[in-house]
């Protein structure tokens, strides 16, 4: 079977631009810390350059939770049950998806992402390595509640988020989007979804920063992407050549930030609007938050998810948590 042609809630203006994208870079670099969401590094090189960067040597999460994937499977299983719509937000990982649809049974197969091609082409490989289960790619925003196709409303539902994606974002973000997932994910009166996350968790800060400054430079490239992005799709005139990749341990907010560096004063224009830039300025691209137990069950209880169980890899480098959405009360 091949997945369905899909369904497309990208707000693109007249000439082709994610509206949204063009929106968060403007107002980005006008603020005195330029800063580009995260999330925008993942159009087709991008995320392309991530997958490379998955397997890397120095890039431990997605061997550690894909261990946790594999080794339990049939605590999964029993605690998910069969039959269950996977609604993955983001493009399914070539190696984790199939361990979950693979333990679980699903009911159909539902991701979101906001990288078209990529999602239709990952879309794709499932299908045929899963034949007859249902694939209903949804080309979407997933940081905003998104309507999900006719056919998986009835579904009973399973949020799937690996990759510690969660931690991109400051926690008053990482919280909002955590409450639109409940609300992309709800069902009918007294069924409750469930939401399997995985989290980063904290550790030795060289074994960190190795993970995100390689020494083949994928995730120097991977960063400098954006702009080149930037510059393909917004008409953006920014000296790629100048920026440095710049990796850095921020143990107050317990993150590592990528930063864009200038390496010399440059001035620069993005959809007709000039920028410039001293030495030594930064472009803040990314947060990659980690967590302890405590602080990964506080954000799942604030965003409107109870945690149900908690696995780590053998080294304890990295969780999976598996949650159900909270009862609605207003008492503690």
């Amino acid at each position: 079977m091949t997945p369905t042609q899909g369904i497309a809630l990208v707000d693109l203006d007249e000439d082709g631009v994610d509206r949204a994208f063009r929106a968060d870079v403007l107002n980005g670099l006008r603020q005195r810390q330029k800063a580009v969401p995260a999330r925008w590094f993942y159009d087709d090189a991008g995320s392309a350059l991530f997958e490379e960067i998955t397997r890397l040597e120095e890039y431990y999460p997605t061997r550690a939770e894909t261990e946790i994937l594999r080794n339990h499977s049939a605590d999964f299983h029993r605690l998910i049950g069969p039959g269950r719509a996977v609604v993955e937000f983001g493009s399914g990982s070539s190696v984790k998806t199939p361990l979950l649809l693979s333990a679980i049974e699903p009911g159909a197969y539902v991701p979101l992402d906001i990288s078209g091609d990529f999602l239709r082409a990952s879309s794709a490989a499932l299908a045929r390595k899963f034949t007859g289960l249902p694939v209903h790619p949804v080309e979407a925003d997933f940081m905003r509640e998104v309507e999900l196709p006719d056919a998986i409303v009835p579904l009973k539902k399973l949020g799937f988020f690996p990759g510690s994606t969660i931690g991109n974002m400051v926690p008053r973000t990482a919280v909002d989007l955590l409450r639109s997932m409940r609300a992309t994910l709800r069902g009918s009166r007294g069924e409750r979804p469930m939401l399997l996350i995985g989290m980063d968790l904290v550790k030795d800060q060289a074994v960190l920063e190795a993970a995100y400054d390689d020494a083949k430079g994928v995730t120097a490239r991977f960063n400098l992407n954006l702009a080149e992005r930037i510059n393909r799709e917004l008409d953006g005139t920014i000296p790629t050549g100048d920026l440095a990749h710049r990796a850095i341990w921020n143990n107050d907010f317990a993150r590592i930030e990528m930063h864009l560096e200038a390496m010399k004063d440059i001035v620069f224009s993005v959809s007709g609007e000039k920028f410039m830039m001293d030495k030594g300025e930064t472009i803040h691209t990314e947060n990659s938050h980690k967590f302890t137990r405590r602080s990964a069950n506080l954000m799942l209880l604030a965003g409107g998810w109870t945690p149900l169980q908690q696995w780590t890899d053998e080294e304890g480098r990295f969780s999976v948590t598996l949650a159900e959405a909270s009862e609605q009360r207003e008492a503690p």
